[in-house]
């Protein structure tokens, strides 16, 4: 296999199979370049990205970004071959992208032109699609508009969350992207124009994304649920607090549009937790979590908190 001299950028859990790959593959990695470390829980203690961590496991050095201009002077520096993106978390400027000789590879979790954007693995499960995949592609300027290289495709199961499909895809994007580094290597690398009229895009989630619509039906319901799985959580309200679900199923209720209202509990028995959705479904709830609580499966959850029919969710 050819070795390439490469810039890595990444920043989640999602880029650290991609970044494990190339270093089996042998390839070239003078620096990692990552987002600064965030402040994460309540104490607001900095937390390292997941590929800063990985960075360090594998002995590569780590540069953390803190402006577009510093990162520009850093690549240039180390005068890459390629780069490779990631899941880094930013849109890179023209000026930077000419920095490499044999341009910059992204990697995307969707099968482009289809959903372009931060949360294709959310979306897809949301909007209940049948399958996904994965996409190498040359960086240009835009959101995810550029030449396609590779594409793999995927099933997507029922009852996956959004969190197995990443793990699922991050594993396939890696060899993926070593394929089409390899290609690159050799002056092969194709170049697939996307069809703009195909785009779809799939933007950051809003609070108001995660919010559970009762009102839709049973199946929109669990893929919503699923799709939020395992940030940021889709919630609903239930006596003056709020609760997340994590998991669900469609329910074997048929009560009819008209005869029980969206969001209303229609079985609690101590073992089962079901919720009429909208056109008559219901949703069996399995995996919940109340403010400030651990999650549960719903068996628990009816054993610590008392639920009856009729009451209202939403």
């Amino acid at each position: 296999m050819a070795r390439v001299r490469i810039v890595f950028m990444g920043t989640p859990e999602f880029a650290v199979p991609s970044l494990e790959a190339l270093v089996r593959a042998g390839h070239e990695i003078p620096a990692v370049v990552t987002r600064p470390d965030r402040p994460y829980g309540r104490k607001g203690i900095l937390k390292p990205p997941a590929i800063k961590v990985a960075a360090a496991r594998l002995g590569l050095p780590v540069w953390q970004e803190a402006g577009v201009g510093g990162l520009e002077d850093f690549v240039r520096q180390l005068e890459p071959e390629a780069g490779v993106v990631v899941a880094f978390g930013r849109i890179l400027p023209p000026r930077l992208l000419a920095l490499a000789r044999h341009g910059w590879i992204n990697v995307h979790a969707s099968l482009l032109p289809r959903y372009r954007g931060p949360a294709p693995i959310n979306w897809a499960i949301i909007n209940g699609d049948g399958e996904t995949g994965v996409t190498t592609m040359f960086l240009a300027p835009g959101v995810d508009t550029g030449d396609i290289i590779l594409q793999e495709t995927v099933a997507i199961p029922p009852g996956m969350t959004a969190g197995e499909l990443a793990e699922q895809l991050a594993g396939l994007g890696a060899r993926v992207l070593v394929a089409t580094l390899e290609l690159l290597a050799r002056g092969r690398a194709p170049r697939r124009p996307q069809d703009p009229s195909r785009a779809t895009y799939a933007p950051t989630l809003a609070r108001d994304d995660a919010r559970i619509r009762w009102e839709a039906p049973a199946r929109a319901v669990v893929n919503q649920i699923h799709g939020l799985n395992p940030e940021p959580g889709a919630y609903t309200g239930w006596q003056g607090r709020e609760i997340k679900v994590w998991r669900a199923e469609e329910a074997p209720f048929a009560g009819g549009p008209r005869e029980v209202r969206p969001g209303t509990v229609v079985r609690a028995d101590g073992k089962e937790l079901w919720v009429a959705a909208g056109q008559g479904g219901g949703v069996a709830l399995r995996e919940v979590q109340p403010a400030g609580k651990k999650s549960m499966d719903i068996q628990a959850f009816l054993r610590g908190y008392r639920v009856k029919v009729s009451d209202g969710l939403g």
